[in-house]
């Protein structure tokens, strides 16, 4: 099934299921956490806590919420504080060689393992361990609060200190915190990652840094387990046009971890436990426009499409509000 939150005209909230180019609204529900929470609370699943509740009579034009940018994230938090947003990155098998080149101080000296390839070879070995057990930790980054998420088809804002603006087409898992203290995966969603490639580059301890960025995913969450291969397409156009298209993989065949590895090393930190609080946790990717030698501009249009995941996720680069000067912190 695959759920998404929308605007209506009045711009009062409603989660609907997608059919085709239609859209069916829930009845009693306005946020996916409600309906969550709900499920929670019935010990229901989600598509479960949706035929119980039923559907509106009216129905509405998918392709016309799109286009009028009345979708929303399919998973968010009222006070965006208490939405994290964070990911795990070289997780999938191809994805240690772009990384590593950014991050080799010596390129010629063959004798020569970066910290990449060192995590990575960590991953292949014990990123996918027996049942029960806990595998390797893969390397993990905070991206925000629900702040820097931007609705599908609105434009991500890049900072002026920025260096790049660079898309990752990835998967990312959508999760509430239940009355228990315990999280529910809710289901995936497409997501564009953003990050600034170039900071990156410099040295890899401004991966931190480079993180810090706008993001987008959806427009729809797809419930159940995630298929183990999906393939993909990246594309970034300019003036309309299609400069760059490439097809990535995801699903746990393409990955070095497996999904409950991941969510595990997440979730082990008590202060992600916070009851009805929401994560979205990206799970990483292995192909860049970037690593073919795009450079990304302001009015650049990225799209993301899996055919499992519905509509395709698009967002334009854009300027940002002027930042912080330096010299503005104040002592009281």
């Amino acid at each position: 099934m695959n759920i998404i939150q929308f605007e209506t005209q009045d711009q009062q909230r409603a989660v609907g299921i997608v059919e085709n180019n239609t859209v069916k609204p829930v009845n009693q529900v306005a946020t996916v956490r409600d309906l969550a929470l709900m499920a929670i609370e019935n010990k229901l699943s989600l598509e479960q806590q949706i035929e119980q509740l039923g559907f509106a009579s009216e129905n509405y034009d998918y392709a016309q919420l799109l286009d009028n940018l009345q979708v929303l994230p399919p998973l968010d938090h009222p006070d965006t504080a208490h939405c994290f947003v964070s990911g795990t990155g070289l997780t999938h098998l191809s994805s240690a060689a772009t990384r590593d080149k950014m991050h080799q101080q010596n390129a010629t000296d063959t004798a020569s393992v970066t910290d990449t390839m060192r995590i990575f070879q960590l991953g292949i070995e014990k990123g996918k361990p027996a049942d029960g057990e806990v595998g390797a930790q893969p390397e993990w980054f905070y991206k925000g609060d629900g702040s820097i998420v931007v609705r599908p088809g609105a434009d991500l804002p890049i900072p002026n200190f920025a260096e790049d603006g660079g898309e990752e087409p990835e998967i990312a898992g959508l999760y509430v915190i239940g009355p228990d203290s315990k999280p529910y995966r809710i289901g995936f969603a497409m997501g564009n990652e953003f990050s600034d490639h170039i900071m990156e580059r410099r040295n890899y301890l401004y991966l931190a840094h480079s993180k810090l960025r706008f993001c987008s995913y959806g427009p729809e969450l797809r419930t159940g387990e995630l298929p183990k291969h999906l393939v993909g397409t990246s594309r970034l156009r300019r003036d309309g046009d299609v400069i760059w298209e490439k097809e990535f993989l995801s699903g746990e065949d393409n990955m070095c971890h497996s999904l409950t590895n991941l969510e595990y090393h997440h979730f082990k930190y008590q202060q992600f436990l916070k009851p009805g609080d929401v994560h979205i946790h990206y799970f990483g990717t292995a192909t860049l426009s970037f690593a073919d030698g795009m450079q990304t501009q302001v009015g650049d249009e990225f799209e993301i499409e899996m055919k499992e995941f519905g509509h395709s996720l698009k967002n334009k680069i854009a300027h940002t509000q002027p930042e912080l000067s330096i010299g503005s912190v104040k002592t009281l």
